[in-house]
């Protein structure tokens, strides 16, 4: 006797080759957000791109490339609305670019600045979380809150495919399934968890099925597909903020540089499983796809390349012409009234820093 059974659906619109495989979504019959999706993506690789320079030349801390997974967090931000909530793990540069977080303000957390994760045009959305899936709990107390007030408002959440094995992934979606919570939970599967390999990760065949332990539906995307993704999260989002509960989408991507800039791939990853990734990667994707249709011509990526140069050689002004912080800052940022023993602890960093026993920043 079966008491239950599942399927888990996989979406693809574009192929590696730039191919049409089925009609495009209704979003996507305008040519204006193709492009603007692929200019988001041409944005994030030229400013990825200067954040590992800046890093390997000394001038910021150790930094997470996104090179490969642009699909996804592009994506992402293009579908939410201003007023939902954005929970980050540290790769998704692409959803937080287009919600109002600056360039300036990503470079500036990497650098080791906690003012950095203040962001001037969205408060609301959370900061960078390093620590692996915990930003799952708070998407489900955000969608909690906004359950309870009853704001047509999403949280969206993202992890790796490494955070799905964390207690923390468990108990989001068995809350947010037990509750009926507007949230969308994603998996970005890039098939690294930094050295350990999805097949050694779980015995499941899917991410995406893990939802269904949760009360509520998972499917695959291609995460090199734009087109895939922007249509999954934009189908998420209209059912969590019309009262059909949490969504769960694993989008199928790779990484294609080190976990990070103190990481070496090339230790525990195969050359040829990194050649093949480079084929099915996502921005030759739509762009082989928009010239095809007559949308895009060399001048326009040569306008565009330049455009993002620019952009980006600005943000870096931004950053570094920013003072260094106090040292005693790093106690400002944890708690909203400091403890007695780390208030002690403040006036003494002030006093080793402060030449002459006078104040200053020194």
């Amino acid at each position: 006797m079966i008491v239950a059974n599942f399927t888990i659906e996989y979406t693809r619109f574009l192929d590696p080759a730039g191919n049409l495989v089925q009609p495009l979504p209704k979003f996507a019959e305008d040519p204006k957000n193709l492009i603007e999706l692929y200019r988001q993506m041409v944005s994030l690789r030229t400013f990825d791109a200067k954040a590992v320079a800046l890093q390997r030349t000394g001038k910021m801390g150790t930094y997470a490339s996104t090179l490969g997974q642009e699909a996804v967090s592009v994506a992402m931000g293009h579908a939410m609305r201003p007023e939902d909530v954005f929970c980050p793990s540290y790769r998704e540069y692409g959803t937080q670019l287009q919600r109002g977080v600056k360039m300036s303000e990503i470079l500036t957390y990497w650098g080791g600045d906690e003012r950095g994760s203040q962001f001037a045009h969205c408060p609301e959305d959370f900061p960078i979380s390093v620590p692996i899936g915990t930003q799952y709990l708070h998407a489900a107390g955000v969608a909690t809150a906004f359950k309870l007030r009853k704001q047509p408002r999403v949280a969206v959440a993202a992890c790796g495919d490494g955070g799905t094995s964390e207690g923390d992934f468990y108990e989001a979606i068995n809350a947010a399934g037990a509750w009926k919570l507007p949230v969308v939970f994603m998996v970005i599967n890039n098939q690294w968890a930094i050295s350990f390999p999805r097949i050694a990760q779980t015995g499941t065949t899917t991410l995406a099925q893990k939802a269904i332990a949760g009360g509520f539906t998972g499917e695959q995307v291609d995460g090199n597909d734009v087109i895939a993704v922007r249509y999954a999260v934009e189908k998420a989002l209209e059912k969590a903020r019309n009262g059909g509960g949490p969504s769960l989408i694993e989008a199928i991507t790779y990484r294609l540089c080190d976990h990070t800039t103190a990481d070496d791939a090339s230790r525990y990853r195969e050359k040829a499983e990194l050649e093949k990734a480079w084929t099915e990667e996502p921005l030759i994707r739509l762009r082989t796809y928009l010239m095809a249709q007559g949308l895009w011509t060399q001048q326009d990526e040569d306008n565009l390349l330049a455009e993002c140069s620019a952009n980006v050689e600005i943000a870096v002004q931004e950053y570094t012409s920013l003072p260094a912080p106090a040292p005693e800052s790093m106690f400002d940022y944890l708690y909203a009234t400091l403890p007695h023993d780390l208030h002690e602890q403040r006036e003494q960093a002030i006093a080793f820093f402060t030449p002459h026993g006078g104040h200053g920043h020194g």
